[in-house]
């Protein structure tokens, strides 16, 4: 549905950031702030899953995870992309070498063009450092005064001394989809959608983003043991933790710089006052919030409420306490180019609460995550038959998880809002109570309609096959992803 009295927007632009916290806005996000100030914010905005494989099924492909296959990807109904490209708008999508959102997994259907930066190791030195990050960024670290100096007897300039995310690849094929926006005679309607890595781990942001966000504090050493420790598995202390989180919150300015300089360039070209932006995580990232780094299998706050924003030319800047799910960003997005979403679509369109500041009364907010036989379990689960289903669903004060098995955990993170204290379920209002296990009841019987591992009829993108099949560059982005 489009909103009533609104004319379209000619263009969205949609900003996923891998890893992204929802305590990861601050001061050292000047730009994404902007987008707070300027836009509709969802202070409870829930990912699909805890990691990205599951969470980008509801965000470009429309449908929960394991809706119609029981590997992680698109279903087989019409995805965002597709949907716009039939209705005549001029699609473009890229992603920063995550491996999970590639063509392999049908993640480029409906993209006029389509880039994720997987083909990066031509070489042996390059296959080495596409597989190892860290690696990476020290050795262009290092390397940078001498690659700096070389540049400067060639008559150019480098600015930045450490990219290992394609950060900058990413800007430039962005700027050329504005420019080419800015250029069409015939106001061609766009959607650009743009996917962050470097909040993901190992976290190698330039050196200069460290220092601002530490005020110089951590330098290089700090940076060098705090990778050591981490990539070596070994006990994370409260100083390494602090650094840990310091290159977190360094990665995250990283980015919200090239936003700046994408948004910047949306504005200069003219376009900024017709474009909606959409900004949100894909999923959340752990600090030993509940025991461990990054995003292992559980379905906490800090792993699956993010970042959601939607700034639209003609709507007031808001904020809403409502629980909503990542899968409203497709409808959404439909919505702001005056397009009717499929009915397909999981989710309903948010546009009525960002123009008009109609409530979003969604009910419960489902999540998924596949444990195996423990939370630390290699290789991360990416089928349904790797492991055992983990269920949580979510109103705006309480939190329901079920699993593994029947186990059941509650929390109201009104008394409790870091989920550490679970209640017994008799202590939640009834209604409440079995909303929440209904809503959990459904995703599990969702689950159980799907086809066995293996029989993905109908899905020709290559995900049903084993990790041995995989082509070798996106095996090597899954290596230095952690998800090998």
């Amino acid at each position: 549905m489009t909103v009533a009295g609104d004319a379209p927007s000619r263009g969205v632009i949609l900003i996923t950031v891998d890893s992204l916290r929802a305590d990861a806005l601050g001061p050292h996000t000047p730009a994404l702030r902007d987008l707070v100030r300027r836009g509709t914010t969802f202070d409870a905005a829930i990912a699909g899953g805890n990691w990205t494989p599951f969470s980008f099924p509801d965000i470009l492909g429309a449908r929960p995870v394991f809706a119609d296959a029981s590997t992680p990807g698109p279903a087989a109904d019409p995805t965002l992309a597709e949907t716009l490209s039939t209705a005549g708008v001029r699609t473009t999508g890229v992603n920063a070498g995550n491996g999970f959102i590639t063509e392999y997994y049908g993640y480029d259907r409906g993209f006029d063009e389509f880039e994720s930066f997987l083909d990066s190791g031509r070489t042996p030195l390059g296959r080495f450092l596409t597989t190892h990050p860290t690696v990476n960024g020290w050795v262009q670290y290092l390397g940078w005064p001498l690659g700096s100096a070389a540049a400067r007897l060639r008559g150019r300039e480098r600015r930045h001394a450490v990219d290992t995310s394609h950060l900058h690849a990413l800007e430039r094929r962005a700027l050329r989809a504005v420019e080419s926006a800015a250029e069409d005679d015939a106001d061609q309607p766009f959607f650009l959608w743009l996917h962050y890595m470097d909040a993901h781990t190992p976290y190698v942001p330039a050196p200069r983003h460290v220092r601002a966000v530490t005020d110089g504090e951590v330098g290089s050493v700090q940076t060098l043991l705090g990778h050591l420790r981490a990539g070596l598995g070994k006990e994370v202390d409260e100083s390494t933790l602090r650094t840990l989180r310091a290159l977190y919150d360094a990665s995250v300015r990283q980015i919200d710089e090239s936003v700046d300089r994408v948004l910047g360039a949306v504005d200069d070209a003219g376009l900024r006052g017709e474009t909606t932006v959409v900004l949100a995580g894909d999923h959340g990232e752990e600090f030993l919030d509940h025991g461990h780094l990054a995003h292992y299998p559980k379905l906490y706050d800090e792993l699956v409420r993010v970042p959601f924003v939607v700034d639209h030319p003609n709507a007031p800047p808001q904020r809403e306490s409502d629980v909503v799910p990542l899968s409203d960003v497709p409808p959404t997005v439909c919505d702001a180019l005056g397009i009717t979403p499929p009915t397909s679509f999981a989710g309903e369109s948010l546009l009525p609460t960002v123009v008009d500041g109609v409530a979003p009364e969604r009910g419960p907010v489902t999540s998924l995550a596949i444990r195996g036989d423990s939370v630390t379990s290699q290789p991360i689960p990416r089928r349904l038959s790797d492991g055992t289903p983990l269920v949580a669903a979510r109103t705006e004060r309480w939190t329901y998880i079920r699993g593994p098995g029947d186990a059941v955990r509650v929390f109201d993170r009104e008394a409790d809002p870091t989920e550490h204290d679970p209640l017994d379920p008799d202590v939640v209002p009834r209604e409440t109570l079995v909303s929440l296990e209904r809503a959990v009841d459904e995703r599990l019987a969702a689950l159980d309609g799907s086809p066995a591992a293996g029989d993905t009829a109908d899905r020709d993108d290559g995900a049903n096959e084993g990790d041995d099949d995989l082509p070798d560059e996106l095996a090597r982005r899954l290596d230095a992803l952690g998800y090998r």
